[in-house]
């Protein structure tokens, strides 16, 4: 498996630097695999449709959004098709790449969609490779307005009033107006040398954008001026070299009540004061993935696709299930009593959220699950890379 080696984005660095990947011990461990469970629930597919060509090989954070009666789908080459949510049937499907033909986009090879897709305000919100953020209408897919971003897109937009923030490949978090796209603020972080591939969506609450850097720090930006409130560091980056020293936080920060919490690539698991980014706990852990939470538990996917059930009172382990290792596990996902996950073979699997064990698996896609699973009203969708789109549910 070169599951993280085949995220980097290299910059400014020499290509014998790039092939340590093949030797690093990452490579040297076995994807795990399937075992027989005494499974004691048992999941099934109640609907599902393919759209576009999904997202193949490449990177994605891709994944289906449900809101005002309509599921909205994406892939990576610029269709976006909406579903009525009731009765699956197609509502609408828009081709974004065909509006950008002859224009900037043309050199890019079209959308190359990767973050979203964000519904809100009666728009729907997609980024792309490109730079390019897109706003749809939610009703009809017709085109309300887009903006090129200062790098790639590679997290969900993120809505806040009558704004639309994005987190860019290049370090910057940049805001746009929700009605017209102009640019109404950036902030810049900067990148380290050596960053993972792929960025963070920004969490908001309060007046304040909560976002995780490439520097292993977690910031807030103030959503008035695009001034930074505070910035704190969650693991500091050490090491002999670049490889051991990259501490991206890859993920949105979890807000929960007063606290937020947030992981690091090759570095920590915090919980932090919101209001003042004080430090409250820290556990050493290794990840790029969401978190999920439920009650007192928080739930954490790390590096090597190994499942966490965290106290977040004070950091303390309740269990670990490593029978996925190596699997490319999705971001984890609350739904009833049990954690739910994909695979890079294409399985949704069950987790009781009790003890840890895998209780239920079903296979949607063959290509691959690679998103995380989103869960609305008591069923579970997922995209597939092929660009197969499911609902799961428990019978």
């Amino acid at each position: 498996m070169k599951s993280w080696c085949k995220n980097l984005l290299v910059a400014g660095l020499s290509l014998a630097a790039l092939s340590a990947c093949s030797s690093n011990d990452v490579e040297e461990e076995p994807v795990s695999e399937l075992k027989e469970i005494n499974a004691t629930v048992f999941p099934q597919i109640n609907w599902d449709e393919k759209v576009g060509s999904g997202v193949g090989d490449y990177y994605s954070r891709l994944r289906p959004a449900v809101r005002y009666g309509k599921i909205f789908v994406a892939d990576r080459y610029g269709e976006v098709t909406a579903f009525d949510e009731a009765s699956g049937d197609k509502v609408w499907s828009q081709d974004f790449s065909e509006l950008f033909r002859d224009n900037v986009l043309a050199k890019n090879k079209g959308a190359r969609l990767a973050a979203g897709v964000t519904v809100a305000q009666n728009k729907v919100f997609i980024g792309g490779e490109s730079g390019l953020l897109g706003a749809l209408d939610a009703n009809t897919g017709e085109v309300v307005w887009y903006a090129l971003a200062g790098g790639e897109l590679l997290s969900a937009p993120t809505v806040a009033d009558d704004m639309v923030v994005v987190n860019t490949g290049a370090g910057a978090l940049e805001a746009f107006n929700i009605d017209t796209g102009a640019k109404v603020w950036s902030y810049d972080n900067g990148l380290p040398n050596l960053t993972l591939r792929g960025t963070g969506a920004a969490a908001y609450e309060g007046g304040g954008f909560f976002v995780g850097t490439a520097d292993g720090k977690v910031a807030v930006v103030i959503k008035q001026n695009g001034q930074p409130a505070w910035e704190q560091a969650i693991y500091s980056p050490s090491g002999g070299n670049e490889f051991s020293r990259m501490a991206d936080v890859d993920m949105t920060p979890l807000l929960i009540g007063d606290n937020l919490y947030a992981v690091s690539y090759n570095g920590n698991l915090v919980s932090m004061e919101a209001r003042t980014g004080r430090v409250v706990w820290t556990r050493k852990y290794s990840s790029f993935n969401e978190l999920a939470s439920s009650g007192v538990q928080l739930y954490l996917v790390d590096d090597h696709s190994r499942i966490y059930a965290i106290d977040r009172r004070n950091g303390l382990e309740m269990w670990s299930n490593s029978e996925l290792s190596n699997r490319a596990v999705t971001s984890p996902e609350v739904f009833g009593d049990y954690l739910v996950v994909g695979d890079f073979e294409g399985y949704l699997h069950f987790i009781d959220r009790a003890d840890g064990k895998l209780v239920g698996r079903i296979e949607v896609d063959s290509s691959g699950l690679y998103g995380q699973p989103l869960v609305v009203d008591n069923k579970i969708y997922v995209q597939g890379r092929s660009g197969k789109v499911a609902i799961v549910t428990l019978p």
